[in-house]
C-alpha cells in the first residue's frame, strides 16, 4: 500500500511540473504570435500604407474667384516636385560601386519612386513639374556616370513604363547640381549641352489654362554680364517686359531675395539660411549663392510681374511674400522630395490653374488663378527609427519573458485564481467539509430536532506517537500525514536528500541558463523573420520593378 501511494504521489508531481512547462511554451508561443503580427502590420504600414497617407490628408486646393462662372470643373492640376538629387559618388565621398553606396541609392531611389507613385501619380495630375537639381554631382561627373544617373532617374518617376502616366506633360528647371553655377559651366559649356540633350532649353514658357508658366535658369543671372549664357538669359526675360494678358508664375530653381532672419512660416524644419555668394576670381562668375542677388530679384520682379513664384535649393520649406511694383507677390520655396537630402520631413506641391475653357472670367478671377497646396510624404528617417526601437523591444520580450509564463505564475495569476475563490464562496450554499483543516465536525439535533454540524478542534498527533518504521541506510522511509488519502514521500541517503533534479554548481547553472535563453531568444527570432522577412522583401521588390 505505501509503495502504491509513494508511485502516484511522483506520478502527479511529475504530472503537475510537465503542465507548467507545457503552459509556459504555450505563453511564449503566444507572445511570439503576437510579436510576429505586430512586426507584419509595421512593416505593411512603413513600407506601403504610410505612402496612401498623403491621399487622405492632402487634395488639389481649391480655388477662390468672385465669379460663380469658375468651377472645380475648369481646373487644371499639376504636381510640383524639387531636388530630387539623384545620389551618387559625389554625394558623400563613397567609392563608385562601393557596397555601402549601393544600398544608400537603392534605399534612396526606392523612396522617391514610392513617392511619386504611390502618393504623387494617384492624384492623377495633369501635367508634372520639376524645379531642379535632378542629379546631385550632375556637372562633375563623368558620361558614364551621368548616364547612370539618366537612367535611375527615368526608373524612379516611370519614364521608362508605357503606360498612361507615360503621356503626363513633365517640365524641368535647371538647378545648380545640373550645370553648375557660372564659374563653372563657363570653363565646361560641354555640361550644359549634356543637360539640354536630355531635358530640353533651360529658359523657356509654356500655357496651362489661363496661367502662363516662365522657366528661368537662375544659375546664369548673376554671371558675369558679358558672358553668352547670362546675356542669352536676360533677353530671355526682357521679352516678358511686355504687358501681359494672362497671369504669369515665375519658376526658378534658386529662391529670390530676402532679408536675413526672414522667417519662413509654419512648414520650416530647419534653421534659416541666410544669404552667401562666393564668387571666383578674374570675375569668372558665381560658385555658389543661396538666393539670387537683390538686384537680379527685384529685375525680375518688375519684367515678369509674376502672380505667384515657386523655387527650390533650399531642401525645406519656405513661404515670403516679396514687395514688387505690381503689387505683394508670394514665393513657394518648395522642400526636397528625397529622405537623404537633409529634410526629414519631405514634400511635394499640388496646383490647381485656372482652365482657359470658362468663360466670362473677371479679371479678379485672372488674379486668383492658381492656387497651392503643400503635402508631406512619409517620414522615412522616424519609420527606420521605429523598426529599431522595435527590434529592441523584441529582443527585451523574449529574452525576459518566463518560461511559465503570466498565465500560471504572477500578479496575472494570482488575481484570477483570487475572482475564482471568491465567485466559488459567493455561490457556495453548503459548506463541505474540508478534509485537509486539522479540525472534525460533531453533529448536533437542538430542541426541534434539527441537525447541526459544529466544528470540535482537534490536537495535533506528535510526531512521536506516530507509527513509523525505520529501516536501514540507503531505504525508503514512509511517514502518514494529516492528510487521509496522500502519504509524503522522501528517499533519505545518510544525511543528504536527493532531489528529482539535482541542482549543478551554481556557476554552470548560470552559464547553462544564459545559453539556454540565448538559444531560445534566436529560435524565436527565426520564427518571427520566417514570416516578416519574406513580406518585407516581397514589398521592396513590387515596388522596385517597373511596371
Amino acid at each position: 500500500m505505501d509503495i502504491y501511494t509513494t508511485s502516484s504521489s511522483s506520478s502527479s508531481s511529475q504530472q503537475e511540473k510537465k503542465r507548467k512547462r507545457d503552459g509556459g511554451v504555450f505563453s511564449l508561443m503566444h507572445l511570439t504570435i503576437f510579436l510576429t503580427c505586430v512586426w507584419a502590420t509595421t512593416i505593411l504600414y512603413g513600407e506601403m500604407l504610410s505612402y496612401w497617407v498623403p491621399l487622405s490628408t492632402c487634395s488639389w486646393p481649391h480655388l477662390s474667384p468672385s465669379s460663380s462662372s469658375v468651377t472645380d470643373d475648369h481646373h487644371f492640376k499639376i504636381a510640383v516636385v524639387a531636388d530630387p538629387q539623384i545620389m551618387d559618388s559625389m554625394t558623400h565621398g563613397f567609392p563608385r560601386k562601393s557596397f555601402i553606396l549601393e544600398l544608400l541609392q537603392f534605399y534612396t531611389d526606392l523612396y522617391m519612386r514610392r513617392a511619386f507613385h504611390s502618393s504623387i501619380l494617384p492624384f492623377k495630375p495633369d501635367e508634372i513639374l520639376f524645379l531642379g537639381d535632378q542629379f546631385d554631382g550632375g556637372p562633375y561627373l563623368s558620361d558614364e556616370e551621368w548616364q547612370e544617373s539618366m537612367s535611375r532617374f527615368k526608373h524612379i518617376f516611370g519614364l521608362n513604363e508605357q503606360t498612361r502616366n507615360s503621356y503626363i506633360p513633365i517640365h524641368y528647371l535647371s538647378g545648380n547640381h545640373d550645370i553648375g553655377y557660372s564659374a563653372y559651366y563657363t570653363q565646361h559649356p560641354e555640361v550644359i549641352t549634356r543637360y539640354e540633350k536630355e531635358f530640353g532649353k533651360r529658359n523657356y514658357n509654356f500655357t496651362v489654362g489661363k496661367v502662363e508658366f516662365i522657366v528661368i535658369d537662375a544659375q546664369t543671372l548673376d554671371g558675369p554680364k558679358e558672358g553668352r549664357e547670362t546675356s542669352s538669359s536676360w533677353d530671355f526675360i526682357q521679352s516678358f517686359s511686355k504687358a501681359n494678358q494672362n497671369p504669369r508664375v515665375l519658376l526658378t530653381h534658386i529662391p529670390l531675395y530676402r532679408p536675413d532672419n526672414t522667417p519662413c512660416g509654419q512648414h520650416r524644419s530647419s534653421p534659416i539660411i541666410n544669404q552667401r555668394v562666393y564668387r571666383s576670381g578674374f570675375d569668372q562668375g558665381t560658385t555658389y549663392q543661396n538666393y539670387l542677388s537683390k538686384e537680379s530679384s527685384e529685375l525680375l520682379l518688375s519684367k515678369i510681374k509674376p502672380v505667384l513664384v515657386l523655387s527650390g535649393h533650399d531642401h525645406d520649406q519656405c513661404t515670403f511674400i516679396h514687395s514688387a511694383p505690381s503689387g505683394p507677390v508670394t514665393e513657394h520655396t518648395l522642400g526636397t522630395v528625397s529622405w537623404q537630402q537633409g529634410n526629414l520631413y519631405p514634400s511635394f506641391m499640388l496646383l490647381s490653374i485656372l482652365s482657359g475653357n470658362a468663360s466670362s472670367v473677371s479679371s479678379d478671377d485672372l488674379n486668383h488663378s492658381v492656387s497651392s497646396q503643400l503635402c508631406h510624404l512619409p517620414f522615412q528617417t522616424h519609420i527606420y527609427i521605429w523598426y529599431l526601437c522595435q527590434a529592441l523591444v523584441t529582443i527585451v520580450l523574449l529574452t525576459t519573458w518566463p518560461t511559465n509564463g503570466f498565465s500560471s505564475s504572477g500578479y496575472v495569476g494570482k488575481f484570477f485564481e483570487f475572482i475564482k475563490n471568491a465567485w466559488h464562496n459567493f455561490t457556495a450554499t453548503v459548506k463541505e467539509k474540508n478534509d485537509e483543516e486539522d479540525c472534525e465536525y460533531e453533529m448536533v439535533w437542538d430542541a426541534e430536532g434539527t441537525m447541526h454540524l459544529i466544528k470540535k478542534a482537534v490536537s495535533k498527533v506528535n510526531s512521536s506517537n506516530v507509527d513509523t518504521s525505520t529501516v536501514a541506510r540507503g531505504n525508503a522511509v514512509s511517514r502518514p500525514t494529516a492528510r487521509k488519502h496522500q502519504q509524503e514521500v522522501t528517499v533519505e541517503m545518510g544525511n543528504q536528500t536527493l532531489l528529482e533534479d539535482p541542482k549543478l554548481p551554481s556557476g554552470k547553472s548560470k552559464v547553462i541558463r544564459c545559453i539556454q535563453r540565448l538559444v531560445r531568444v534566436v529560435k524565436l527570432v527565426v520564427v518571427i523573420a520566417a514570416v516578416n522577412v519574406p513580406l518585407y522583401m516581397m514589398l521592396l521588390f513590387k515596388d522596385w520593378i517597373e511596371r
